[in-house]
């Protein structure tokens, strides 16, 4: 290649600039000059070595389009913003020879995945992609990662598989308390999640309602799920009829904190058995919110067949419980090559087999749908907090998205339940079987393979980089080499199958928008954040918030005020025992804010005293919104360039927090095993 002096050889980067592999090539077949589109060269090279067919690797600096002049023919080779490239032949006098076009394949960094990966590996291979098993300097399109967004802290662009504070927020007391703020504004939305009570905060309030029970009526006795916060895998789940039966912490551990939930007493039972589904959601962005759910599950059994809970049986796992890591260990259970047999079966088998019954499967699966689209809303407040903490605005990063485990309950009258969320399901596609005794080895599970593979497949080709932003319904997702603007080569040996990711919002956004108003909340709480990279409320910021939205008055001053705080903050800084942060947290916040609404406007139900402060709040501080070009996409990566939005679409005028140096549950984000299958 001839360099802009006319020199004949290959163009290098400077040696302060990494040239990446042989991924980062574009071939050219005859020695061009550098030039931009004016004809002045675009870059000062240098010459090492002659021939046809070398390198031309993007620097540093350079022009983000040059043009490629050969003989007969032009080259237009365009760097886009993520480091992939593109090239089209404008002109040729060479006989007729064509140049194919050559695109640089995606990169996915799994050097961090850890486990499963096998339903990754084969996702990669059917796509064409390239995997990096090892890392690598040079940037890769997609981070992989196997236990949260902070595997590895150096990645500056790109997208990760994983949102900041997503293990958070899927542990057990976290969920109950997002769920149960929605519960008090929504009460008949939110009344799939089972009654709750953390322990041992709320241990008074627990034996209080066992006791008006038993009052009410002695025959009653009711039953309740231990539950660990941070337990996986069925591990430290047991059943109790009376306070008394809680189980202490082990001796020299810290008090542990579970959560108490009310025991679903009559689930729906396939050949007597209790089951439960574990349906997988793509989380692809938080602003704008979009949700995308698989059509296709696993429903998990029960290895023993199901009687309604007494003394005598509570502690009879393989029948209360269908975790797949604790009934695997049943004799009873029955690796299945078929789909609709065994005690792992897909959910379409279950789901004919209601509707070959006469059940309206239409009807539980938009159910599921709405609870799917309810439990996210409730956790998209919190995450955008851990978001703005994570990645401020003016700050390189990448864009998040994450597959998450729904596992769901259905009641005998087809009522779906949400059991728990998992932040980090099981992607295993091989199970182990014991060969001789103690000796065990791996061998493939064809229904976790049909589900699962095509769950993180479709998941790489909804991020794919090379994607223009189009409904999901609309884009080419062939995998194959072809540019995006092509027609889906439907018969082509390499297409892939349809998608399996069904978007459920925006879809059906207007069926469930009127659910966001917490997110207006946490709009407010971050915008007197102050401190970059803080999560929690000062009592300085907090009386700040009072005097700018005018909520004091002769009735409650700014000695109030401070009460107020001083109260509501010494309560959550106990039930947070592990908080490294002192502050007003959000959840704290919101029921600071609902005791102001209840004072401002007493004769409201909740959910309108809410939305009148909300109101009067916004009216004060007359956030405009910004034009559309001002707007960035929030999908946990880069933040806006300005503020946090009052109502959903309308961004923040003050710049988010950024990373602090010790951050609110940052230490719990280490729990690495895959929850259960």
């Amino acid at each position: 290649m001839s360099d802009c002096c006319g020199r004949s050889g290959t163009v290098r980067p400077p040696d302060d600039v990494e040239s990446g592999d042989g991924d980062d090539e574009c071939f050219v077949p005859l020695s061009p000059v550098l030039l931009d589109p004016s004809g002045v060269p675009a870059l000062e090279c240098r010459a090492t070595g002659t021939g046809v067919g070398e390198d031309l690797t993007p620097l540093r600096g350079m022009k983000q389009q040059v043009v490629v002049k050969t003989i007969g023919q032009v080259m237009r080779v365009k760097w886009e913003a993520n480091g992939n490239y593109s090239s089209d032949v404008q002109g040729q006098a060479d006989g007729g020879r064509q140049l194919v076009k050559k695109r640089r394949p995606v990169t996915v960094d799994t050097s961090k995945a850890k486990t499963s990966l096998e339903g990754l590996k084969i996702s990669i291979k059917q796509l064409k992609w390239k995997e990096i098993p090892t890392g690598r300097r040079a940037p890769c399109d997609i981070y992989w990662h196997g236990g949260s967004f902070h595997d590895n802290e150096n990645i500056t662009s790109g997208q990760v598989n994983k949102f900041p504070g997503m293990l958070e927020m899927s542990r057990k007391i976290n969920l109950s308390r997002a769920v149960r703020i929605m519960q008090e504004l929504f009460p008949v939305e939110y009344d799939f999640y089972p009654r709750s009570w953390i322990l041992p905060d709320e241990y008074q309030q627990f034996s209080a309602q066992i006791r008006t029970v038993k009052e009410c009526d002695g025959a009653l006795s009711p039953t309740f799920i231990v539950k660990p916060d941070g337990g996986c895998q069925g591990e430290g789940i047991y059943l109790i009829r009376d306070p008394a039966e809680l189980r202490p912490a082990p001796a020299g551990a810290q008090t542990r904190q579970v959560v108490v939930q009310e025991y679903v007493r009559k689930p729906l039972l396939i050949d007597k058995l209790k089951f439960d589904i574990r349906l997988y959601v793509l989380l692809k962005s938080l602003e704008p919110l979009e949700i995308y759910i698989a059509k296709e599950g696993l429903t998990r059994f029960c290895t023993e067949p199901y009687e309604e809970p007494s003394q005598k049986n509570l502690s009879h796992v393989f029948m209360h419980l269908t975790n797949y890591s604790l009934n695997v260990h049943s004799e009873n259970f029955v690796h299945s090559e078929s789909q609709s047999t065994g005690s792992k079966r897909t959910l379409s088998s279950v789901l004919r087999r209601l509707a070959d019954k006469g059940a309206d499967v239409k009807r539980v699966w938009s159910d599921i749908i709405a609870l799917v689209i309810k439990t996210v809303v409730a956790v998209v407040p919190q995450l955008k907090v851990y978001y703005q903490a994570d990645i401020p605005p003016g700050k390189p990063g990448p864009s998040c998205f994450q597959i998450l485990g729904f596992d769901i309950l259905l009641m005998k009258n087809l009522k779906p339940v949400l059991l728990e969320v998992n932040a980090n399901p099981s992607m295993r596609i091989e199970h182990e079987q014991e060969v001789s005794p103690g000796v065990y080895e791996c061998v493939p599970s064809p229904v976790d393979e049909e589900v699962k593979v095509a769950v993180i497949r479709d998941t790489l080709r909804l991020v794919d980089p090379r994607l223009k932003r189009a409904p999901f319904s609309q884009r080419k997702l062939s995998g194959t080499e072809d540019s995006p603007g092509d027609p889906p080569l439907t018969n082509h040996p390499d297409a892939m199958p349809s998608p399996c990711l069904k978007q459920v919002y925006p879809k059906y956004s207007r069926q469930f928008n009127y659910l966001r108003l917490v997110e207006r909340i946490a709009a407010l709480f971050v915008r007197f954040l102050g401190v970059k990279g803080n999560m929690r409320l000062g009592p300085t910021a907090f009386r700040t918030f009072i005097r700018n939205c005018k909520l004091s008055s002769s009735n409650f001053t700014m000695a109030s005020v401070d009460i107020l705080y001083i109260d509501i903050t010494r309560r959550w800084s106990g039930a947070l025992p592990d908080s490294r942060e002192a502050g007003m947290g959000l959840q704290a916040f919101v029921e600071a804010f609902f005791y102001l609404a209840a004072r401002r406007f007493k004769s409201q139900t909740a959910r309108e005293q809410a939305v009148s402060l909300l109101d009067a709040c916004e009216a004060q501080l007359e956030t405009p919104p910004q034009a559309p070009e001002e707007r960035r996409s929030l999908s946990c990566g880069r933040a806006p360039s300005r503020g946090v939005a009052l109502k959903p679409g309308i961004r923040f005028r003050h710049p988010p927090p950024r990373r602090a140096s010790s951050r609110e549950g940052r230490g719990s984000e280490t729990r690495s095993r895959d929850a259960d299958d």
